[in-house]
């Protein structure tokens, strides 16, 4: 994956919802109809005159053709944090302590002006050169872009350098802890997969899950096991200790607190 690539997106079909995991931040410059972006607790709605920041993770996009016969078109600018990084370092730009309400907001929002639709239309002149346009040239265009959105949009630029890395690490937290569903890891050991602290942890999960992370791996690993249970395929005593019980009474507990039932009388109504 190239640490920088300019895309241009066409498409004649609206989307609802679709379910979007971003490997890189992606500013999007919308040219045509409405998009739609949803991540946990939060969301936009973002017309042609605005353009966005999506810090990579986990989002749901909806995506809107405005007008009858029209399209939904959008020019797409990925790049991923190692650059964000080195940009933030080279040109002194420090995180600010400050934590205003939107600080890590997941996503940013700017209105389009004189330049910024020049810098635009620039992208679309590099795409219909018909040539392949060389990793350090698309560097230079990012670097433009960070630079303008710095010297006009300072505050903005903090919520960008805040969000870039509050993203990146909700994902990490993300991919192992779903990777974790079905082992016998702890809260702790999850935590230290992370390179966080524990408190740091529940507190990151919190924010992404809206629920603590006991509770959240305790009714994933109960949805397992009824459907080991379902239709008498596995018995209790069988699956507890894949699930991370060290004895079938803890584990019997576990699934009635979830489900209401003991493991035996739910296998008999399925």
């Amino acid at each position: 994956m190239n640490k920088v690539s300019i895309i241009r997106y066409d498409s004649d079909k609206s989307s609802k919802n679709s379910q979007i995991t971003l490997q890189q931040n992606l500013f999007s410059f919308l040219l045509e109809g409405e998009k739609g972006i949803k991540y946990a607790g939060n969301g936009a709605h973002i017309k042609p005159d605005q353009f966005y920041l999506l810090s990579c993770g986990n989002c749901l996009m909806s995506e809107k053709i405005a007008a009858a016969g029209g399209r939904y078109r959008s020019m797409l600018l990925f790049f991923d944090n190692e650059l964000l990084s080195d940009f933030f370092s080279r040109h002194h730009i420090v995180a600010s302590v400050s934590t205003k309400k939107g600080q890590n907001e997941p996503f940013l929002v700017f209105n389009k002006d004189a330049f910024l639709t020049n810098f635009i239309n620039s992208l679309g002149f590099l795409l219909d050169s018909g040539k392949p346009i060389s990793e350090d040239l698309q560097k230079v265009k990012l670097e433009e872009l960070l630079l303008y959105l710095s010297a006009h949009y300072p505050e903005t630029i903090q919520q960008l350098r805040t969000s870039s890395y509050q993203a990146n690490n909700d994902l990490l937290i993300r991919e192992i802890v779903t990777a974790n569903i079905d082992n016998a890891v702890t809260v702790e050991q999850l935590a230290f997969l992370c390179h966080i602290s524990v408190s740091t942890f529940k507190r990151r999960f919190a924010g992404i899950y809206n629920t603590s992370p006991n509770k959240w791996l305790l009714e994933k690993r109960m949805q397992k096991a009824a459907d080991l249970l379902k239709n008498g395929k596995h018995q209790a005593s069988e699956i507890y200790y894949e699930l991370g019980y060290e004895n079938l009474s803890g584990f019997i507990q576990s699934f009635k607190k979830i489900h209401g039932i003991t493991p035996k009388q739910y296998q008999l109504l399925n």
